[in-house]
């Protein structure tokens, strides 16, 4: 039986002052609601349930607002603009691509109609007894004496849209998948994640709508305590798993996953702008988007130093890509850092690397172009292949690289690169992670039954011509058994840096130990993964957190605060522990 935990949580059961289900929910906000009127003047009062965008607002009406029985209800969207005059003014960061936009800078007060806002106002400023104000926007219409916050993961926002639902203010339903996530990503979340920091610390209750009928609530002062204390100890993201066209059945053995599945050749497991957190209070389990606490937390979490240079962002990703028993990943290249910042509006590039966390004799991966190689030929057999005239004769462009378990392969933007089959890469990258440019997808189509897009005029211009065979394997991969300088003076201890690349951000280290191995932060918030042994305990130097146990292939957080910490083999005596650890260099 896998030990891999699918639903980790963060205990804060400390706290108390949780609720589940509508009926408890209800009475909660009664209570408060009837508080607030014995000690005001007036008899009006307002609730406002400010919602993220993809919340189930009929749910809500029909759940919560209506059996609070108010005397007014006003939608936010009724006080928005026309979804037809949104359309048209974020056209050109939308655009017509399948694929990708450009990144909006829109605050939601850009898009409130002022005539609809002051009717809705006037309403309200006339109404006796209680006002509901719900929706995407609801606190522009009036400052409520109750705040509840209603919030929703991104990916079970992507799973609503896949049977159906609609992106804020736009009539969608049928549009593919891709196009929908494009809208989310360059648009709504940005502007959707502005206000929730505009509010936050106004925030009466926080609501989990993750479930559909199953909701959660907590006090807001609860639920930023919460993320205080989550940001000083080692935690796990909520990963989530994904059928791929390229197969991989690796994951549903190591990891438990549903045996009836088709495949799960990819997981997220440690993207905090995609995965959630799920905090444990004495009363109610509270799941909320892992990008709450690098927006709330983020000197605790990333350091100051990574803050100065990132922001509010979290800048690493680890996920897996499986294709044990299924076939290649597509040919792809990421832009290049001029290229992310001049077309997409974005300050960083998707350099990443792959870890081999397991492979076969048939594992390899694609890496570079041969010497000899010409972009106009390499472009021009690409166009062939994408036009359907011939196939991509990948043998004459690009190098196969056969790869071992543990050999760390390192691609800087602008190399053109994929993995082969039966190979289990952790990807360890920089978090811009949709700048994926396909070249050639061996004649494939997606899931939803439609050609999966190329992007080759995107990556022509990307395409680093002097990543050639010899560069590549003396600068790009890292082989497990090639020798390497130990970093540690701990006894027992081999601490070795795998990468990445000089051109990357991210430092990779692997510590190899049988006992324990003491680890520092480097200034940075860390992630981490076992990638060899049973389990290991993460305890603290200084008392200043309980003992956490992490399991194989389980990515795991440690907070820049923590500074250093030990790792403990807890898994079968003899066995020895590998642990590959990504930081941020710091200048």
């Amino acid at each position: 039986m896998s030990s891999y935990d699918a639903r980790p949580v963060i205990d804060v059961s400390a706290l108390s002052g949780g609720v589940e289900g509508y009926e408890a929910i209800r009475s909660v906000l009664r209570e408060r609601l009837d508080a607030g009127a014995r000690g005001g003047e007036s008899a009006r009062a307002v609730l406002a349930v400010e919602c993220y965008p993809g919340v189930d607002l009929e749910e809500v009406s029909r759940e919560l607002v209506g059996p609070l029985e108010p005397a007014l209800v006003v939608c936010a969207d009724e006080v928005m603009q026309d979804a037809r005059a949104i359309q048209a003014r974020i056209a050109d960061h939308i655009t017509d691509d399948r694929v990708f936009g450009v990144m909006s800078h829109y605050t939601l007060d850009q898009f409130v109609d002022a005539d609809r806002v002051r009717a809705a106002r006037d309403r309200v400023a006339r109404a006796d007894g209680l006002v509901v104000l719900y929706g995407f926007g609801a606190t522009r219409i009036a400052d409520p004496d109750v705040l509840v916050y209603a919030d929703l993961t991104r990916w079970e926002i992507q799973l609503r849209q896949r049977r159906g639902a609609c992106n804020w203010m736009a009539d969608n339903s049928d549009e593919d998948q891709l196009r929908k996530f494009k809208r989310g990503y360059f648009f709504e979340w940005r502007m959707a994640d502005r206000e929730k920091r505009r509010l936050f610390d106004r925030w009466d209750y926080l609501l989990d709508t993750n479930r559909a009928g199953s909701p959660a609530m907590v006090e807001g002062g609860l639920f930023r305590r919460a993320l205080e204390m989550g940001s000083r100890r080692p935690f796990r993201l909520v990963p989530y798993f994904d059928a791929s066209v390229w197969g991989g059945h690796w994951m549903q053995r190591r990891f438990g996953l549903d045996p009836d599945a088709e495949n799960f050749g990819w997981a997220f497991d440690g993207v905090p702008e995609e995965n959630s957190l799920v905090f444990r209070f004495s009363g109610a389990e509270v799941e909320v988007p892992a990008i709450d606490m690098v927006l709330f937390q983020p000197d605790n979490l990333l350091g100051p130093k990574v803050r100065a240079r990132f922001g509010c962002e979290f800048p690493i990703r680890f996920d897996f890509l499986d294709t044990m028993g299924g076939g290649n990943l597509s040919l792809q290249v990421h832009p290049l850092t001029e290229y992310v910042q001049d077309v997409f509006g974005v300050h960083y590039t998707q350099d990443e690397s792959y870890y081999i966390l397991d492979a076969t004799e048939r594992s390899c991966v694609y890496l570079g172009v041969r010497e000899g190689v010409s972009r106009e030929e390499l472009v021009a057999d690409l166009r062939r292949a994408e036009s359907g005239a011939d196939t991509f004769h990948d043998e004459l462009f690009v190098n196969r690289i056969p790869v071992r378990k543990h050999d760390h392969v390192l691609i800087p933007a602008g190399t053109i690169h994929c993995s082969g089959p039966d190979t289990v890469v952790l990807e360890i990258s920089a978090t811009p992670y949709i700048f994926t440019f396909k070249l050639w997808d061996w004649g494939r189509v997606g899931l939803d039954g439609l050609p999966r897009p190329v992007h080759i005029d995107h990556g022509e211009k990307n395409i680093r011509m002097d990543r050639t065979t010899d560069y590549v394997l003396e600068h790009q991969v890292d082989r497990a058994d090639a020798p390497h300088e130990n970093l540690s003076s701990q006894p027992g201890v081999v601490e070795e840096r795998t990468g990445l690349h000089e051109l990357e951000f991210i430092e990779t280290r692997r510590h190899w130990f049988d006992d324990s191995a003491t680890l520092a932060t480097h200034e940075s918030v860390n992630m981490l993964n076992l990638v060899e042994g049973e389990s290991v305990t993460v305890e603290s130097i200084d008392g200043s957190f309980e003992p956490y146990v992490v399991h194989y292939g389980e990515t795991f957080v440690v907070p820049e605060c923590v500074g250093e910490y030990v790792l403990r083999n807890t898994g079968e005596p003899g066995g020895k522990v590998g642990v590959i650890q990504a930081f941020v260099r710091i200048p």
